[in-house]
């Protein structure tokens, strides 16, 4: 990955980390440290599990692929395991935590009702992995670019294969902006 493509990304990621961090300070402050931190890890999990991008999992998935070489999806695996312990740890435990803010309260929602909601948490995994398939794609193209510079019939499929990707991630896009219409959780999200 170039230099320059490399410094932004981690520029994005040091922006998340800053953001979440902020949140969870903010939080803290306006609560307590325990509530501050439930509600963050609540907020963070509603991102990985309710958004069809890996936005909360590239805290994690992009400086581990960075650092030890380990594919995006096997650690966006890792990350949705970890969303999906959360939830169910609090469901069980302190369900109450859910009803601190906007976003949770409807993240509760989402979770306590089956039908239709969950549909939302399977459109935005197949997204999010289509997504984290996406980059790890690139990342590995990018790679092998700079590693054998000539032309290949690889490189044709790869580009075949990026299109198919984006087009079915529109798709998913679209059916996502649907459902939280129909839902009546367009203003909410």
């Amino acid at each position: 990955m170039s230099q320059k493509i490399q410094s932004k990304t981690l520029l994005k990621f040091f922006m998340l980390v800053a953001l979440l961090l902020g949140y969870f300070g903010y939080l803290s402050w306006e609560y307590d440290l325990a509530t501050g931190g439930i509600i963050a890890l609540l907020t963070w999990s509603f991102f990985v599990l309710c958004t069809p991008i890996a936005d909360a999992g590239f805290i994690l998935d992009f400086p581990i692929r960075l650092i030890f070489g380990l594919r995006m999806v096997i650690t966006e695996i890792m990350v949705w395991v970890l969303a999906i312990t959360i939830n169910i740890t609090t469901l069980f435990y302190n369900p109450e935590a859910y009803q601190t803010t906007v976003l949770t309260s409807v993240f509760y929602n989402i979770l306590t009702v089956p039908y239709p909601y969950w549909s939302i948490i399977l459109l935005c995994a197949l997204g999010t992995f289509l997504s984290i398939h996406f980059g790890d794609e690139i990342f590995d193209a990018t790679a092998d670019k700079m590693a054998n510079k000539t032309k290949t019939k690889k490189s044709k499929i790869f580009k075949y294969k990026m299109a198919g990707m984006v087009i079915i991630f529109i798709i998913i896009f679209f059916i996502y902006e649907h459902l939280i219409k129909q839902m009546g959780l367009e203003n909410v999200l």
